[in-house]
Formats: structure tokens, C-alpha cells, sequence
């Protein structure tokens, strides 16, 4: 009857769900492992400026990352390494192709390339 997957009701109940079912894997993660995640999380709530898609995939893949190296036994030290911030914006720049941040990476690009009188076309992407 509905296209709960296409439809106005996909697009509301669908993020959401995904959302639950992201922060229902980060809470059976182990203390350690739950407090990175938390702090990744805020860290992308502030700074993350991404789409719904790419954030949720980017949610899910910190959390499969995590469940991993709990498995796994790996430190924590070991998958963010010394500088947490750094490991985020990697994450952030792998996830980021339809972002708000990216397209206003590119406009800039292309509008110096243009003043500069370049093909705006060869204009490389920013990070």
C-alpha cells in the first residue's frame, strides 16, 4: 500500500531506524570502545556537515570498525592512532562526495580557478 522504502514514510522512518540500530550496536560495545565511539559521534555531530546517507553509512561503518577491534582485542590507540582528529577528518573526507562541505570545497576551487583565468574544469578537488 505505502512505499515505505521510496516514499515520504522510507525517508522518515527509515533514517531513523538506522539510526536506532546504530546506537543499539554502540551500547554492546565494551566501556572503552563505547566512550571512542561516543566521542567520534559528537566529534561528527559538530563538524561532520554530511548528508543523511553518508552519515548513517559513515555511523554504521565506525561501528562495525569498533565491534571489530573489541572482537579482536585491538587497542584503541591502535585504529585512531596519537591524533584522533586527524583519523575523523580521514573518515569525513572518505564519506563526504555529496556533502555540503564538499560541494562548497569544489565552488571555491572552481571560482579561484575562473579569477585566475583556468579552466575551472581542471581545477583539482580540494581534500
Amino acid at each position: 500500500m505505502f512505499d515505505t522504502e521510496n516514499g515520504f514514510l522510507g525517508k522518515v522512518v527509515g533514517p531513523k531506524r538506522r539510526w536506532r540500530a546504530y546506537k543499539a550496536r554502540v551500547r554492546k560495545l565494551p566501556p572503552p570502545y563505547r566512550a571512542a565511539v561516543d566521542a567520534i559521534e559528537r566529534y561528527l555531530m559538530h563538524f561532520g556537515a554530511m548528508d543523511g546517507d553518508s552519515a548513517a553509512s559513515l555511523f554504521e561503518d565506525v561501528a562495525d570498525l569498533f565491534e571489530r577491534a573489541a572482537a579482536d582485542g585491538t587497542q584503541i590507540r591502535d585504529i585512531v592512532g596519537d591524533d584522533p582528529v586527524e583519523f575523523v577528518e580521514t573518515l569525513i573526507a572518505n564519506y563526504d562526495k555529496g556533502g555540503y562541505v564538499s560541494r562548497e570545497r569544489n565552488r571555491l576551487s572552481r571560482a579561484i580557478a575562473l579569477a585566475a583565468g583556468e579552466d575551472p574544469a581542471s581545477a583539482e578537488e580540494p581534500r
